[in-house]
Order: C-alpha cells, then sequence, then structure tokens
C-alpha cells in the first residue's frame, strides 16, 4: 500500500468513499446529504494536508490533518478517515492512523485529538485504543444515530512520541 498527499485530481476518487460513508450517516457527524462541493472544501480544503491510500494505483482510503484549535490549543492536531467499504478489515485503517501520527510529529503536532467518535462506531474505537489514544471525554447522547437513537459521542486523546519519526 502506497499513502501519500492527495491532490485535487483525486477527489473524484474520494468521493464515493465520502459519499457513501457519509450518507449512512452512522460514523460521521456530516449531514447525510453533504453535496459533492462541500465534500471537498470539508476533505481537501479546509484541512493542512490530506492523505489517500492505494492499492495498485486505487484509492482505497484517504486521511486529513488539521489543527484542532487555535492558538494555545494549536500543538493539537485533529484527523478524519475513511476506509473504503471493499477495504475495511485489510488493515488500511491501522496504517493511516500509523502515518498520521508521523506526519502530525513532522508537522509539529504534539498530540492528536478525535473530537466526536460515536460510541457505535466500536470497530474504530478498538482501533483507536489498540493504537495508543485514550477516551478523555463523553458527550451524553450527542450522535444521532439513524438506527439507534442518540447515544454517546467520545473524545479521544494522544500525546504523540518524538520517537513516531
Amino acid at each position: 500500500m502506497n499513502i501519500r498527499q492527495a491532490s485535487g485530481d483525486d477527489f473524484e476518487a474520494i468521493w464515493p468513499i465520502f459519499q457513501h460513508i457519509v450518507a449512512a450517516g452512522d460514523t460521521y457527524a456530516y449531514a447525510r446529504q453533504t453535496s459533492k462541493d462541500q465534500a471537498r472544501t470539508i476533505w481537501l480544503v479546509s484541512p493542512k494536508k490530506t492523505y489517500v491510500a492505494e492499492i495498485e494505483g486505487v484509492i482505497v482510503g484517504t486521511y486529513f490533518i488539521k489543527t484542532n484549535q487555535a492558538g494555545p490549543g494549536d500543538h493539537v492536531c485533529n484527523c478524519g478517515y475513511m476506509v473504503a467499504p471493499a477495504a475495511r478489515g485489510t488493515g488500511v485503517a491501522t496504517l493511516m492512523c500509523e502515518h498520521s501520527q508521523k506526519q502530525a510529529t513532522l508537522m509539529g503536532y504534539k498530540a492528536m485529538q478525535f473530537n466526536f467518535v460515536a460510541t457505535s462506531n466500536t470497530s474504530a474505537i478498538s482501533l483507536w485504543q489498540k493504537l495508543g489514544f485514550s477516551e478523555v471525554g463523553r458527550l451524553p447522547k450527542a450522535f444521532a444515530h439513524p438506527n439507534q437513537g442518540f447515544i454517546d459521542a467520545m473524545v479521544m486523546y494522544k500525546w504523540l512520541d518524538a520517537n513516531l519519526m
């Protein structure tokens, strides 16, 4: 697998992944009807950097890095990850999260925070914990899951090790 910085041309391959995940409404707090133009801004324009994971030239996953808070909190980054349905369970998310931690460290970030992890997203929670993230907060009934109703969202955090580089 190759992970590289995304270009504007990559959005045509990112869009179906984004659309599928967001339309399901069960993991991300984006409007289920997010338009293609809105998605481009969310995923490619607003973040500091966006990456894609490729297998034999086919984009199977993507993630972004952005500063979580301005000013005195600007040493903490936030990332979002999406994996194509056909590539789930193959280690793509693990490799992207490991890659993102290295990139974040190279970019000068000292910590990484996931702001709104739906508690129904048990595979992601398990992976983040395996990779050293801790639950540091819980927002009761903050996520409106399409099937489960109002469920908790977690805040997860990890201080980044300078040895990741």
